[in-house]
Parts: structure tokens; C-alpha cells; sequence
């Protein structure tokens, strides 16, 4: 397993640099950095030719490249004379952990621009992903051990609606009941922008109930999707012979479908899983800008429109190699709930 490991670490090594490559060179061409540097103003040609030779990119795009993958040496020197460092100063490079400057944060690098966000994804996705994956589990399982209960015909029903709708659908209708209409009918009403109420302070209170509503918008769609996974898998497992001599044995129920079904069951979900975890990190672009919660996808969203190229390609390697390290963690796990899976 160890040679395993260490092997599809070294693939994953080209790969990235694919990635990186790919990546690099659509955000170069798609995007215009110094058309957003004015502000509301359009920026003037004097000032693009000075922050163009400042931020290196009249450079040849391989250069760029370069400039930004391992770093340089150079210093800040003045060429037209105008008191101002026209070409780059010097930068490790994303090799030694140096992502650059965000380029519309005033300079702020972008680890700190990506952290300052990082931990509201996490929140906000972590505790979806917990939702969907207990509530999926229970509702998939029971929908399985009593096929065609009305319950489960019930939960049928409403997994496909679910699955059906949008995510912005789902937010915005969410919104319009529990927020708009609760507050016309004078009931308690959920908030729906931001974090936490200013005038409150940032408390934990604050927090769980402005996630109310996003954690419902992702969650819903998902949920879906996760129970009748669980459900398929567990009926398919449940007719398998094993189960029926486990039975005949006089096993306790619990330990059959817990023990002996569940854990052979689980493969195809941890598939599901494994591919949805990496992008935990990169948020949820459609939930956070309609709940204005300031994440990972916000954060992309923006910077993608202003060519930020810097902060972009740091969200995007980050959730490149979370795809390769998952992925791992996948294989990993097969191993663990399949003993007769073995990795050579």
C-alpha cells in the first residue's frame, strides 16, 4: 500500500503541472487585470503601459509562467524614470509556497486574501456535507429495509423533486417562504445575508442561524441524490447469498445490515463522496453570492470578474491537488472496507 501511495503521488506531480499549465494560460487570455485597476474609471493608457511593465506582464507568456511557477531574481528597478519600480520585485514562486499578490487587494498576498475566506467555506460546506451524509444514510437504509412503505414511496417522491430543482431555485425559494412570507405572517423569519447581524456581533448564535438557509439550499439537492444511492446499493447488497447464510446463522439484525451489509454497500458512496469533498474548498458559488456569504466561492467569483489572475489560480491549485489527495483518500478507504481489494 505504502509503494502505492508513494507511486500515485509522483503521477499526481505531472498532472498538476498539466493543470497549472491549462489553467495559466486561459486566465491570461480570458482575462484583462488593468481594465479594473481604475476603479469606475477606465484606466489610462499611460497607466496601463507603467502597471503593465510593473506587474511583468509584457513579458512573453511563457516567462509569466515561469515568474509565477518557480519565481525570480530580479530587483525593483526603475526604466522609465519616473520614481516608480516598473519590473517585479523579487518572489519564491508557487514551488517554495509563494502564490504572489492579489492584484486588486492592494498587494495583500494571496494565502492570506484565500484564508481570510477559507474557513467560512469549510464551515458553511462541512456542515452541509454532514447533513447530507447522516440524513442521506438514514433515510436511504430505511427506504431500503421497508421497500415500498408509504414512507419510502414518500421520500421517493421528494428525493426527485429534489434532485430536479436548482440550486438557485431552491435558495430563492427558500427565501421567499421562510423569510419574505414568515415575516409578513408575523412568525419568527430566518435571515438571509451574511454571516451574523452587525449590530449583534459575530456570536455562534448569529452564525448557526444565517446558515440555516444555505445549509437547506445545498443540502436538499444532494440529499436527494446520496439516499437513493444508499438505498439502491443496500437493496442490491441486501440479496446477495453472504447476507441470507448471515441470517441463517441466526446473526443479530443489527450486525448484518450494520456490519456485513453497510460496509460492502458504502463503495459506491464513497465514490460520490470522495469526488464531492475536494470541492468543499472551493464553496458554493450560486448559495454564497445569493446569501452574500463571504467563501471560497464568492471570493473566486469576484476575482474572476476583476482578472485577479493571481488569487484565481491559487483557489484553483488549492482544489487541484485537494482532487488528487482525495482521490487517494478514496483508494485508501476501498482497501479498508473491501479486504480483497489490494493495490500492487
Amino acid at each position: 500500500m505504502t509503494r502505492y501511495i508513494i507511486r500515485r503521488l509522483l503521477q499526481a506531480i505531472p498532472l498538476i503541472f498539466v493543470i497549472s499549465v491549462i489553467l495559466f494560460v486561459l486566465m491570461q487570455s480570458v482575462s484583462d487585470p488593468l481594465a479594473t485597476m481604475g476603479g469606475r474609471t477606465v484606466t489610462r493608457k499611460a497607466d496601463r503601459e507603467r502597471l503593465t511593465r510593473q506587474l511583468g506582464l509584457d513579458k512573453p507568456l511563457y516567462m509569466q509562467y515561469l515568474y509565477w511557477l518557480i519565481g525570480n531574481d530580479w530587483t525593483k528597478t526603475d526604466v522609465d524614470g519616473d520614481g516608480v519600480p516598473e519590473t517585479p520585485g523579487r518572489r519564491r514562486g508557487v514551488l517554495r509556497g509563494d502564490f504572489g499578490t492579489s492584484l486588486v487587494n492592494r498587494g495583500k498576498p494571496v494565502l492570506q486574501v484565500i484564508w481570510d475566506r477559507l474557513p467560512n467555506t469549510l464551515l458553511l460546506m462541512g456542515i452541509s456535507e454532514a447533513v447530507i451524509i447522516l440524513g442521506a444514510l438514514v433515510v436511504g437504509l430505511y427506504s431500503a429495509l421497508r421497500q415500498y412503505s408509504l414512507l419510502d414511496q414518500v421520500m421517493t417522491a421528494i428525493s426527485f423533486f429534489g434532485y430536479s430543482m436548482p440550486i438557485f431555485f431552491l435558495a430563492l425559494m427558500s427565501i421567499y417562504i421562510f423569510a419574505v412570507n414568515f415575516k409578513r405572517w408575523g412568525l419568527p423569519y430566518l435571515p438571509v445575508v451574511g454571516m451574523f447581524d452587525p449590530q449583534i456581533g459575530k456570536t455562534w448564535g448569529q452564525v448557526a442561524l444565517h446558515m440555516i438557509l444555505p445549509v437547506f439550499s445545498l443540502s436538499f439537492m444532494y440529499f436527494a441524490a446520496y439516499s437513493r444511492y444508499i438505498r439502491s446499493t443496500m437493496l442490491e447488497v441486501l440479496s446477495q447469498d453472504y447476507i441470507r447464510t448471515a441470517r441463517a446463522k441466526g446473526l443479530p439484525r443489527s450486525m448484518v445490515i450494520f456490519v456485513h451489509a453497510l460496509k460492502n454497500a458504502s463503495l459506491p458512496i464513497v465514490t460520490v463522496v470522495g469526488l464531492d469533498l475536494p470541492f468543499l474548498l472551493a464553496g458554493a458559488i450560486v448559495t454564497e453570492r445569493i446569501f452574500a456569504w463571504p467563501g471560497m466561492g464568492r471570493l473566486f467569483l469576484d476575482h474572476v470578474g476583476r482578472g485577479d489572475t493571481p488569487v484565481v489560480m491559487g483557489i484553483l491549485m488549492l482544489i487541484a491537488v485537494a482532487v488528487v489527495v482525495f482521490q487517494l483518500l478514496t483508494d485508501v478507504t476501498y482497501a479498508w472496507l473491501d479486504p480483497r481489494i489490494r493495490y500492487n
